[in-house]
């Protein structure tokens, strides 16, 4: 069981935000678990559920980042391939590139990501951050 339960987001355009957080989540395996007029909810088994919602003061966004509250949140993958193959879910699907897929020498050797965010300034960040005896 993870130990946060569920995450929630909100965001100015539901019906956007739906969208752009669709077709990553379900990327990387995450089902839609219901919509609602305020909100929509994915699950993948093991995982933290994910929650859309609509923004009780949609004009008071966007978020900067940097700035207190939100920073990112990274979702770990398998490989570089799957970095690159998701930031392209991502932007495909109307996210902005922050940062193209590329190594990370400042974190470690093997740190392989991108960062990509929402016109609510909400920023993922896709990374693959292999053992440092797997290469």
């Amino acid at each position: 069981m993870p130990v946060f339960d569920h995450l929630g987001i909100s965001v100015a355009d539901l019906r956007r935000g739906i969208d752009q957080f669709d077709a990553v989540l379900t990327a990387l395996g995450f089902e839609k678990e219901g919509e609602h007029d305020d909100s929509a909810a994915w699950y993948k088994e093991g995982e933290t559920e994910f929650i859309v919602f609509a923004a009780r003061e949609p004009e008071s966004g966007p978020h900067e980042h940097g700035r207190v509250g939100w920073q990112h949140l990274a979702f770990a993958v398998d490989s570089r391939d799957e970095v690159d193959r998701l930031h392209a879910v991502a932007t495909d699907a109307g996210w902005n590139v922050v940062r193209e897929p590329k190594l990370y020498p400042r974190f470690n050797e093997r740190y392989y990501a991108s960062f990509v965010e929402d016109d609510n300034g909400i920023r993922i960040e896709f990374m693959h951050n292999p053992p440092r005896d797997a290469g």
